[in-house]
């Protein structure tokens, strides 16, 4: 078969009958798009012309310019369309199934100190956009969201007679946030000029951007960026950055790792370990700045 026509059939096979999301698709056929066109530079057109060599050949050269996140990526779809086709009986032997995926070295998110998340939220509150951006800051770090919780927050969200929060994440799993007495002053504080905000539509959304619409991902990096550089910290943090933060000072208060895992919403708790290994390499740092028999002089 036509390596075209087998990626199309594959495609419609993920999307029909295995529910691909809208995102995922556009992952699969960036990907195999990317392979088909190396395989068409070396004269391969037929499905059952692809080797292991071939694969492999084609994983050496992306390593070359991608990331290794990318390429096992590459590899994980490039496997599943292999697999269709030894599945479909449209190839008799599946030339990718012994391949291995390259080895992915875990990196360890950053994080803000508490001094620097103090010296962030340090917003002096002039006009309605600075208590818009105070409030948000100091409920993404406070609860620990994602930027897309965050902005997909609407008014009736928040209860306030219950200091808590409703959110749906991932996979559209719901959960219940504690908010603390910070995140509830500043949000009450931002809630009292929200209004004033609105431009010609009325919104149910929580957080609005300067067309008194729903702030979008985008516009708020932008303002945290813009906060980052006045305050003197580095540009290079990311909104995830404090849900980070906001689960590495939990960790190292004592909290519970299962109760972390909760308060963020990781469906597996493996997800959640990886902040005990940022606070093991504080404490080490720690240790190797302030213990006298640490450095011999």
């Amino acid at each position: 078969m036509d390596i075209t026509l087998a990626i199309d059939d594959f495609i419609n096979y993920c999307v029909f009958e295995k529910g691909l999301s809208d995102k995922t698709k556009e992952s699969y056929i960036y990907d195999l798009t990317v392979y088909k066109e190396y395989l068409d530079k070396n004269k391969i057109t037929k499905v059952n012309h692809i080797t292991t060599e071939d694969i492999e050949k084609f994983l050496k050269n992306r390593i070359k310019t991608e990331k290794d996140s990318t390429v096992a990526h590459n590899l994980t779809v490039i496997k599943n369309f292999h697999s269709y086709l030894l599945k479909s009986d449209i190839i008799k032997k599946d030339v990718s199934e012994n391949i291995a995926r390259p080895k992915l070295q875990k990196k360890l998110p950053k994080t803000l100190s508490i001094d620097d998340i103090d010296k962030l939220l340090d917003i002096e509150l002039k006009d309605n956009y600075d208590y818009r951006n105070k409030a948000m800051i100091e409920l993404m770090y406070g609860s620990g969201l994602r930027v897309s919780e965050l902005i997909s927050l609407d008014i009736h969200s928040v209860d306030f007679t219950n200091c808590i929060i409703r959110i749906t994440g991932k996979g559209s799993k719901d959960r219940i946030v504690p908010v603390g007495e910070y995140s509830m002053y500043y949000l009450d504080k931002y809630l009292e000029i929200r209004n004033s905000m609105l431009k010609d539509e009325n919104t149910d959304a929580l957080f609005l951007n300067n067309h008194g619409k729903r702030m979008t991902r985008q516009g708020f990096f932008k303002n945290l960026k813009t906060i980052l550089r006045k305050k003197g910290l580095n540009e290079d943090i990311s909104p995830h950055t404090l849900r980070h933060s906001f689960a590495t000072h939990l960790l190292e208060r004592g909290a519970d790792l299962r109760s972390i895992q909760e308060l963020l919403g990781h469906s597996d708790i493996a997800t959640t370990r990886i902040y005990t290994h940022i606070s093991d390499n504080m404490v080490k740092k720690e240790y190797e700045k302030y213990h006298p028999r640490e450095h011999k002089n």
